[in-house]
């Protein structure tokens, strides 16, 4: 595909760590949420070994959050998933699907539980502030949604801890995994998480004073010299191998938790107040497609099957089965790795698809280490 510029103004926001990007020769981006991400600094090739040998700083102020905050919080929160929050702990973040009354899922957030009427929700690329204002409106509930300026700033990678102990103690070392902590920097407290969009392992760091931004990256950076550290962004490649899934991309508003293997995140048996939970409750998991991972032992050419941009349908014969979501030929592995939307009613009989030629093995998500290493 012909590589495009991407006009930016006052509509795509800045972020306190854009001029530092800038600096770190940052050579791509996209949008998400009304922001500046970054998708390219080396190369493909070099930002992925990177980040899976060193340490990468992320700058992902573009993963927002809605606040909610007053009486009525907690309930706001609930009604807008099916996962049970009531025994969330303090400054937990859970993975929590969205979903409207039909069940479809509209974003894909970690909410993070800040005190009893206090939450956040870390969003992925969708305008759930709009979605929550309404409910809230229309249930008449006493609580405030709003977008709070909250910077987040991932730090990714084996080194991660290290680098995050460097800074902020060696407190950081005892968070669990989506798990948080309030830790002291430069005289403020500020939410750290065992978290971030990679299986390399890594921090999220909760930045609630912009002007402190340009402060701690440079820090980063400076205590992370002998560890290579270097900038970074959520990487494409990294991400499909370890079958994290992109809103927007693997999953959009068209499709239930069901089709997307998220059963394990509804609780369908709770007894809470919840949106969504009668209608996934008539679903029950009869799903007439579901999301599953293509592996290839050979560079696939998708371009033929291309019917939108970054979207390719599947066909048996004449047959439309599906479509392949997103798909990339990993370096480690030396495999072509796709996660496609299929019909059961082809996967109850179907082992393999075929494109352009090529022979794909279908598995569940996420894909099994070993699998990829056969």
């Amino acid at each position: 595909m012909q590589q495009k510029l991407l006009s930016v103004t006052k509509r795509t926001r800045t972020t306190p760590f854009s001029r530092r990007l800038e600096a770190a020769g940052v050579k791509a981006y996209t949008i998400y949420n009304h922001m500046l991400l970054p998708t390219l600094f080396d190369t493909p090739e070099a930002d992925y070994w990177h980040l899976c040998e060193h340490v990468q700083v992320w700058d992902v102020s573009c993963q927002r959050q809605v606040e909610v905050c007053g009486p009525d919080a907690a309930r706001l929160v609930q009604l807008m998933t099916p996962r049970d929050l009531s025994k969330t702990d303090l400054l937990q973040g859970k993975y929590a699907p969205i979903c409207d009354a039909q069940g479809n899922i509209l974003n894909d957030p970690i909410v993070i539980k800040l005190a009893d009427d206090r939450w956040w929700i870390s969003l992925a690329d969708s305008d759930i502030k709009l979605w929550a204002s309404g409910l809230a409106q229309g249930y008449g509930m006493d609580v405030k949604v709003f977008e709070p300026d909250v910077f987040p700033l991932a730090v990714q990678g084996p080194k991660a801890e290290e680098l995050i102990c460097r800074i902020f103690g060696e407190e950081a070392k005892s968070i669990k995994f989506f798990r948080g902590k309030m830790l002291a920097y430069r005289g403020e407290l500020i939410y750290v998480a065992r978290s971030g969009w990679s299986k390399q392992g890594g921090f999220e760091i909760y930045l609630h004073k912009a002007e402190l931004g340009e402060q701690l990256w440079d820090d980063l950076f400076e205590a992370g010299q002998d560890l290579n550290v270097g900038p970074g962004c959520p990487n494409g490649v990294e991400r499909i191998e370890a079958g994290l899934l992109s809103y927007g991309s693997d999953i959009t508003e068209a499709n239930n938790p069901f089709e997307c293997g998220l059963d394990s995140y509804l609780n369908l048996d709770a007894d809470i107040e919840s949106l969504s939970l009668p209608a996934l409750r008539k679903i029950g998991g009869s799903v007439t497609q579901r999301l599953v991972g293509i592996i290839f032992d050979q560079s696939v050419n998708f371009s033929s099957s291309a019917n939108t941009i970054g979207g390719f349908d599947l066909y048996d014969s004449e047959q439309h089965i599906g479509e392949v979501r997103s798909q990339t030929w990993s370096w480690r592995y030396k495999k072509h790795l796709a996660m496609a939307m299929i019909k059961t009613a082809y996967l109850a009989t179907n082992k393999q698809v075929s494109v352009s030629g090529c022979e794909g093995n279908i598995h569940e998500l996420p894909f099994m280490t070993e699998v990829l290493a056969n």
